[in-house]
């Protein structure tokens, strides 16, 4: 997040937009839903993109993850979210695929977790604002590390949830963005 605080739409406990456009600080604050849409990102390989948060940015500075994301503008959907997370943080166009939202309470607040998957190049270019490092590992290395490093509340929450969600090879291809 820059130095101006995004604006959201408040939800309720079903995921419904109530009208009410709020900041996405206040909305952490008061603890009051609102979206947020994230992408695992998988290579031709089936590899998950994993990134370690800057130091400089406001929540959860340092911190691994395992999907990129953000907060849901206000009148925007999971899915074109999800895309503009994608192109600001990593330099890609695509249209992620939303696989499930879940109503998730692990992160700092009460929010609506949109997931989606893309598979993308191997040639990423990170936001050097957002991103600090950033890897691609097997399944079986993310397990371990999950267990080792220091990730997200969300990470863990959205790996354990897409597992089952996970594309087969034959699906590990890219909607391109018209």
């Amino acid at each position: 997040m820059g130095a101006v605080d995004e604006l959201v739409e408040r939800v309720d406990d079903q995921d419904r937009v109530l009208g009410v456009v709020v900041s996405r600080r206040q909305a952490v604050r008061e603890g009051w839903l609102h979206r947020v849409a994230v992408t695992v990102c998988r290579d031709e390989r089936g590899r998950i993109l994993v990134h370690r948060r800057s130091e400089q940015l406001s929540r959860s500075p340092g911190l691994y993850e395992v999907q990129v994301g953000g907060a849901v503008a206000v009148g925007e959907s999971y899915e074109k979210a999800a895309a503009r997370e994608l192109a600001e943080e990593l330099g890609i166009r695509a249209l992620p695929r939303l696989l499930f939202t879940f109503l998730n309470r692990s992160g700092l607040s009460p929010h609506w977790l949109g997931v989606h998957e893309a598979v993308v190049p191997h040639a990423v270019v990170p936001d050097p604002d957002e991103i600090a490092w950033h890897g691609w590992l097997t399944e079986q290395e993310l397990r371990s590390a999950l267990l080792e490093w220091c990730f997200t509340p969300d990470s863990h929450e959205t790996f354990s949830r897409y597992l089952p969600h996970r594309p087969s090879p034959s699906r590990n291809r890219p909607a391109p963005m018209d």
